[in-house]
């Protein structure tokens, strides 16, 4: 029996390993693009909900008063 592993075992081991890390660092940028890119929409959702919100302020107002004039003209009939 030989004191030393079989340097082809080793090998084996140690492409394995390679492959695995190399697979992880794919992994890991294409995450990386993935958060990058989550952000990006989420930061346009943002400014499309504050816009949304400003409309929908605007619109209320417009109602309200639309509402008071109404009620103004009932008033004088």
């Amino acid at each position: 029996m030989s004191k030393h592993p079989d340097k082809n075992s080793s090998q084996q081991a140690f492409d394995i390993l390679e492959e695995q890390i190399k697979a992880l660092i794919e992994t890991c940028a294409y995450l990386k693009e993935e958060n990058r890119l989550l952000r990006a929409q989420q930061e346009r959702l943002q400014e499309e909900r504050l816009t949304l919100m400003e409309k929908n302020q605007t619109a209320r107002s417009r109602v309200g008063a639309i509402i008071t004039r109404l009620k103004s003209l009932e008033a004088n009939t």
